[in-house]
């Protein structure tokens, strides 16, 4: 079958197009093109006036594993409300700070979002995350595996394990959980917690294993680079949401040494000292460093006002927080010999000082940082905020005078501390296209994925073209997955299943009789249960695998 879009204005970032209408065509689910002039076209959509992108991309949201569904059950009550205003035929809660699979894959959808990235996959839950991801209509999706606090990680740089076995245990372990990237959350802080340190910083010996996390953080963005994974390390850097963390952040930049690195949520890792409440912004100076620095890419993750849900393995931070539950309950807990996990529900307040400040230093973070290939939009769904916010954070970023009319209705005293006012930058829709597609896809290896070229799989949002880009944004006029019309008019009308994306970096298998003797003594269980097979993924356990090359080890 042979699509024509004829007519559109394509904001096309990779191909350098900035509003120029163009005809695309599609066949077999990717972008092809023009064909022969006496071939027949089977179906024609005329786009005059509408503005075209590739379908969004999200690199950074919680929609699987198990910390979501506890989630969920915490804030049930918030669920059966939105129930009551629902009209559509979906058998699930309809809960507005975090969502049930199939409900996220609507919303994602009816906004022009085709692929979603969890980032945060515990190994030994990673089958339950990707049932879920499955579970999730409409939107491709992949994962992030988190190490950097698994005692045999640590372990072994106690050790002084060589790197090729560190690279060697990395490339097994992101093959094992079908993950497309490795998440470091709050390195070695999480295994710290469970010795009773209650905070940990960059160059502090972590208990037991008198590790550092600048250890861990050099280790794991050289193995990445040396095993040619497309994603830098997905870092969640140490002391989060603490004021004066900016010096922390510095010091993971530093840590890297030079090798990519992606620093995750990074307005929860910009506070300063300053001021009469010992709490400011230091997004300038984390900006500075980023733009200074061409290994380093960050997302934000943008607060918005409202109530929502953080959910974190950051168990040390998240216990910290949990005085400010709202409402009051919280769960802590430990994942066998990996990870942690924390839920606090949370109320962000525009007359809060605090929630305040940190919806201006993200802001500023956006339009600070120089280079628009190098952020991504994120809100760290749903810490900072829903993803659903998003048309609304879009606004902000392209209206100056809508940010400043925003900015004088929240607490004076942080209006009043926020550079906010004096940045006069707005977005365009050509940055917009770079922020929540090309420069995702780029960050994750999709090469066919976030532009419009020929062999592009034909992923389109279709948008009518309105001043109020909040409304433009929030209900795409079309959008095609794989080639199929699945939303028309804001309205799903298909329901596909989409694909997991990961990578296969090479190891040497000698690395498994270290494995299997630590799954004996020290796993629920064993090493052969713990891989999950491509079998699996087609079956149902997960979506069927779309295997991304590893780049040749970069120097």
């Amino acid at each position: 079958m042979l699509i024509k879009l004829t007519g559109g204005a394509l904001y096309d970032p990779v191909q350098g197009l900035d509003g120029e209408t163009k005809d695309l065509f599609i066949r077999d689910g990717r972008l092809t093109a023009a064909p022969p002039d006496d071939e027949m076209i089977d179906q024609e959509y005329d786009l005059s006036g509408k503005v075209v992108m590739a379908g969004g991309i999200d690199l950074h949201t919680h929609i699987g594993g198990g910390k979501v569904n506890l989630a969920r059950v915490m804030l049930a009550r918030d669920s059966q409300f939105d129930r009551l205003a629902c009209d559509e035929p979906i058998d699930a809660g309809m809960g507005r700070a975090v969502l049930p699979t199939t409900v996220a894959g609507y919303r994602y959808a009816e906004m022009g979002y085709t692929t979603c990235l969890e980032p945060a996959i515990v190994p030994a839950n990673a089958r339950q995350a990707h049932m879920e991801m499955a579970d999730t209509p409409l939107v491709d999706t992949g994962g992030y595996a988190i190490l950097g606090n698994d005692d045999l990680l640590l372990q072994m740089l106690s050790e002084g394990a060589e790197q090729p076995v560190i690279n060697d245990y990395v490339a097994w372990m992101l093959r094992a959980t079908q993950c497309i990237g490795i998440k470091v959350v709050n390195p070695g802080g999480i295994n710290a917690f469970k010795f009773n340190a209650r905070k940990l910083d960059v160059d502090e010996p972590i208990p037991h294993y008198g590790v550092r996390p600048r250890d861990i953080i050099r280790t794991l963005t050289r193995a990445l680079t040396e095993l040619g994974v497309p994603h830098p390390l997905h870092t969640h850097t140490s002391n989060l949401g603490t004021a004066g963390n900016f010096e922390s952040t510095l010091a993971t930049i530093a840590a890297a040494e030079g090798y990519p690195i992606h620093l995750t949520h990074v307005q929860f890792h910009s506070y300063g000292m300053e001021g009469k409440r010992r709490f400011s912004s230091a997004a300038a100076r984390i900006a500075e460093a980023v733009n200074a620095a061409d290994n380093v890419t960050v997302d934000v993750g943008q607060v918005m006002f409202g109530q929502t849900v953080t959910m974190s393995a950051d168990t040390m931070h998240q216990y910290a927080q949990r005085a400010h539950a709202h409402p009051n309950k919280w769960i802590c807990m430990d994942i066998e010999c990996e990870a942690g996990c924390g839920i606090v529900p949370f109320e962000y307040r525009d007359q809060n000082f605090i929630n305040a400040l940190q919806w201006t230093i993200g802001l500023e973070m956006f339009l600070l940082v120089d280079d628009p290939w190098r952020v991504c939009l994120t809100t760290d769904h749903p810490n900072g905020a829903p993803f659903t916010t998003y048309p609304h954070l879009i606004r902000l970023l392209m209206d100056k005078s809508f940010r400043n009319d925003m900015l004088a209705t929240i607490h004076p005293v942080a209006a009043k501390m926020s550079q906010l006012q004096g940045l006069s930058r707005e977005y365009s829709l050509y940055e917009i296209a770079i922020l929540t597609r090309a420069a995702p896809a780029r960050l994750l290896g999709l090469e066919d994925k976030g532009h419009l070229g020929v062999g592009a799989v034909a992923d389109i949002a279709v948008y009518d073209s309105q001043d109020d880009r909040e409304r433009m944004f929030a209900s795409p006029a079309l959008v095609f997955k794989d080639g199929d019309l699945i939303v028309q008019d804001g309205q799903v009308v298909k329901l596909p299943r989409g694909c997991t994306h990961v990578v296969r970096p090479e190891y040497d298998s000698a690395i498994e009789r270290r494995l299997k003797e630590w799954f004996h003594d020290c796993h629920t269980i064993s090493m052969g249960n713990y891989k999950i097979s491509d079998d699996e993924m087609a079956q149902g356990i997960g979506s069927p695998v779309v295997v991304h090359p590893c780049s040749r080890p970069r120097s």
